[in-house]
This record gives C-alpha cells, structure tokens and sequence, in this order.
C-alpha cells in the first residue's frame, strides 16, 4: 500500500534568505530509479539550484542529488540537468514574467506527494543588502521581545 500525504524532503533555506517569495507553484520532476531512492534517504540539495525556461520546457539547474550507495551502474551525474513538468500554460506565463520583469524562479522545497516526488518553484525578487539587514533586525526585535515576554511569565 501507497503512503499518502506530504513527506518533504529538503528545503532551501538560503533561497528565502536572498529573495522575496513573490508566488509559489508545484512542479513534478523527471527522475530515474535511482535518484528517486536517493531522494528518499534525504540525499537531496537545492542550495545553489535555479530554473530555467528553455524552447517551451522548464528545467531545473544546480540540484544535486548524491549517488545512491547500492545503484552502481545505474546512478546517474549527480548535477545533471533535470525536467520539470508543468501545464504548457503556466510555463508560458512563468516564462513571460521572468524575461519582463527580471525575476527569478528559484526551487524552494522539495517534498513526496503521495509517491510521487514535487518541488516547490518560487517566483523569486532578490534582495539587496539593506532587504537582509532590516529582515535580520526584525528577527532579533522579535527574538528579544519573545525572551522578555517569557522571562516575565515565570
């Protein structure tokens, strides 16, 4: 029997630290046996991954999945470049937003739905410095309110 629901697998974190999340979509992947046995063990980064748009196709860049241990002949390169399958509409519309308005789409999570492995597109902005200096202000405001609150409930 099928397991069903939500499992993620690996988040990326660094993506929410240099970009604003504008909009998120969910992609399938185009995988082979192998790296899907090695998703599984969580053997997955999306660190320095991003998506491209190439003759009407979406595809996933810089993801590296390890080599699963017991695959011998059968692992493939662990950077390769990977197909994500979307509806030709909405491939379309990402494409146009990314060229006109200097966007990014970004993979923010990937996760198994029902047995099937998705990944989570982000239609990204980036941040400049002074973005990441005001987010980490507020972290540190929030954090010591927090702690101050705590402190005065005991």
């Amino acid at each position: 029997m099928r397991s069903k629901g939500t499992k993620t697998i690996a988040e990326n974190r660094k993506a929410r630290h240099d970009y604003f999340v504008l909009e998120t979509y969910e992609a399938g992947i185009e995988l082979v046996g192998t790296e899907v046995k090695s998703i599984r063990q969580g053997a997955v980064n999306l660190k320095d991954s991003w998506c491209s748009v190439d003759k009407g196709e979406l595809f996933v860049r810089g993801m590296h999945i390890y080599p699963y241990e017991k695959g011998n002949i059968f692992n493939r390169d662990p950077l390769r470049v990977r197909k994500l399958l979307m509806h030709r509409r909405e491939i379309n519309k990402l494409y146009g937003t990314v060229k006109q308005d200097g966007l990014s789409l970004i993979p923010l999570s990937i996760y198994f739905k029902d047995s099937r492995v998705k990944m989570q597109l982000g239609l990204c902005k980036g941040k400049k410095l002074y973005d990441k200096r005001d987010d980490a202000a507020r972290r540190d405001a929030k954090r010591e309110i927090d702690r101050n609150i705590k402190s005065r409930n005991q």
